[in-house]
Parts: C-alpha cells; sequence; structure tokens
C-alpha cells in the first residue's frame, strides 16, 4: 500500500465512513438472510479502549471480520449479545484493526477497500529449518505494526492465519502477546464457512446459523514460552488437535463434516 493510504488508513473519519458503507450492505447477510447468535459481549462491554488483543478461529477471508465489526459498534451502543436496527452504524466503533495476509488483501478492489477501513497487512515467513507449519512466524517489521496498532487500538487476529479448521497455530501471535502485553480475549465462530464463499462474501446457504461467543480475557503468564501461550490460545479457541479428535468417527477416524461442528 502506498504512503498516502497508509496515511488514510489512520484517519477515524475515512474508516467510519467505510464502516457505515460496508455494515449497511453487509447487514442483510447476517442478521436478515441467515440467523446471527451472539453470547458474552459482557466480556468485552467495559474493556478499555487499547491494548487489546482478539484471538479467533476463523473461516473466510472478510465475513468474520466484518460480523466483530457490526458487534463492536453495537456494544458501543449498549446493545449486549445482538445487533438489532443497525442504528449504530450511524457513529461505528473505529477503534480496531485487523491482521490480514498481504497478497489477500491484494487480490481486488474490495480487499483493498477493506485494507484502507484498518486491515493491518502481513506476510508470512518460513523457517527453512521448520518440521511443520506450526512453525510459521511474522516479520519482523510485520510484529512491530501490530504491537504498534495494540498501543492505541484493539486488534483482532487469527493466530491459524487460514480458513483450514484445526489448523496448527502461528507462534508469531504468542511473540506478540509476549511483547505488547494486551489482554487477550478469545473468540469462537463458526456457521461461516457453511453460509459464505472462502472470501466471505457470497452467499452458498441461506438460513444458516452464524454463531459468535466472546470468552473472558485470558490469564496470561507474559512470561512463559511462547509455545505454552500459543498453546494456551488455541485451547481457548477450541482449535487444539485434542478438540479436533472428538469431532471425528470413531469407527472410521473420518471427520463428520468439512468445517467445525456446531
Amino acid at each position: 500500500m502506498s504512503p498516502f493510504w497508509e496515511k488514510v488508513k489512520h484517519i477515524s473519519i475515512i474508516r467510519k465512513l467505510i464502516y457505515m458503507v460496508v455494515g449497511v450492505i453487509t447487514y442483510p447477510g447476517l442478521a436478515i438472510f441467515n440467523k446471527l447468535q451472539i453470547s458474552g459481549t459482557e466480556h468485552i462491554a467495559k474493556l478499555p479502549r487499547k491494548k487489546v488483543l482478539f484471538v479467533s478461529n476463523h473461516q473466510t477471508y472478510f465475513a468474520d471480520v466484518i460480523t466483530f465489526l457490526h458487534i463492536f459498534c453495537a456494544v458501543k451502543w449498549r446493545k449486549q449479545n445482538k445487533l438489532g436496527v443497525p442504528y449504530y452504524l450511524l457513529n461505528p466503533f473505529s477503534n480496531v484493526y485487523y491482521v490480514a495476509a498481504e497478497e489477500t488483501m491484494r487480490a481486488s478492489f474490495v480487499s483493498k477497500l477493506f485494507t484502507v477501513a484498518g486491515a493491518i497487512t502481513v506476510k508470512r515467513t518460513w523457517n527453512k529449518k521448520a518440521t511443520t507449519e506450526g512453525q510459521k512466524g511474522l516479520d519482523v517489521s510485520d510484529t512491530r505494526k501490530i504491537t504498534k496498532a495494540l498501543d492505541n487500538n484493539w486488534v483482532i487476529t487469527f493466530p491459524q492465519g487460514t480458513t483450514k479448521p484445526f489448523s496448527p497455530g502461528r507462534k508469531g501471535t504468542a511473540l506478540i502477546i509476549k511483547v505488547a502485553k494486551p489482554i487477550v480475549v478469545p473468540v469462537v465462530i463458526n456457521g461461516f464457512w457453511r453460509a459464505f464463499d472462502k472470501k466471505g462474501l457470497k452467499f452458498k446457504k441461506k438460513g444458516t446459523l452464524l454463531t459468535v461467543r466472546f470468552k473472558e480475557p485470558l490469564q496470561i503468564d507474559y512470561e512463559a514460552p511462547a509455545e505454552e501461550i500459543l498453546q494456551q490460545i488455541m485451547v481457548a479457541i477450541e482449535q487444539n488437535k485434542e478438540r479436533q479428535f472428538k469431532y471425528q468417527k470413531p469407527e472410521t477416524g473420518e471427520k463428520k463434516e468439512e468445517g467445525p461442528v456446531e
């Protein structure tokens, strides 16, 4: 992204305008054509407006994040566990950024628009000595971008870095937590993979139950090894390997369905 657009991205009124437009367009898909079930907003209603990191499983490129933005705006207007009539879009909550892969955000005009709306674009790095996908991390400069954003904002990140369920978490998320020491709020979502295409912009199946569950902030030992913190996160967002085994058919070992079970 050019320096000009980087500056634009940090102008609150610009993000508010984009949230208003995107919010009006996407509200029917979340709350009318599908059923959105929200729980746990009492855990986020009184959070400080900075140094908060939301960690979540990931099912589509954009629908997940857009739903979070709707919920944060609704909570700002003192709604609890519901969106209701979206008058909250008249003054949306814009003190939030989200982490997204750079290659994804370059793909189309829509993705570039979402970048201006508050994306922190990152490049994934690969350690040649690594033996598993879980050892992928973040570029050092990308880590700085995220920790800087946390100084005065909420940040949403997806530790798995992919929409594939039960993929290993990336150690970069744990390293950011160790450095920035934010409040960490785990979120578990479901139904989005069934309702929308991978990008989250087209319907696959209407009438789907979409669930977003905010849990209590984690009690984290910031001095613990990154691997230990990452494991704590993966358990909290219900994407650890032990939970995956529960969703396999005992007689065949096959997964019950393509995405996570509701």
